[in-house]
């Protein structure tokens, strides 16, 4: 049985930014392949920075924390400080995760990098060092 951190459980009960940003500048759709949850993720940026950030999770306790957390990490991010983010970081943040829920923490920071990457090859003027 897992032991999650006190972290874990308020942000799997109250979880932060959930919802849905309809005119989101990015967005990513992720599946975990190792359990199937599933993870949304919107973006609004501007001036090379994050302004909010929207998920919606389909999954477990972890998936969920992981999302709410990760959310909260990357707003007011730069885009090139967003996509530094590690599942490492977002577990760390968490106050750490059992090993056999670390794909969870990376669901999350996949899922934003792919929405952040997505932006980019869209708006090259918007990429880090441009």
């Amino acid at each position: 049985m897992a032991v999650y951190s006190d972290i874990v459980i308020e942000h799997f009960q109250n979880p932060r930014n959930v919802g849905v940003i309809p005119d989101a500048d990015a967005s990513a759709r992720m599946e975990s392949p190792v359990c199937g949850d599933l993870m949304e993720v919107y973006l609004k940026i501007a001036d090379g920075r994050i302004q909010d950030a929207k998920f919606r999770t389909f999954g477990c306790g972890a998936a969920i924390a992981s999302s709410s957390m990760a959310t909260e990490m990357i707003k007011g991010m730069a885009l090139a400080e967003a996509l530094a983010l590690t599942d490492e970081r977002v577990a760390d943040a968490l106050g750490g995760l059992p090993e056999q829920k670390m794909h969870c923490s990376n669901l999350a920071a996949s899922a934003i990098h792919k929405a952040l990457q997505g932006y980019l090859e869209a708006h090259p003027e918007g990429q880090p060092g441009k």
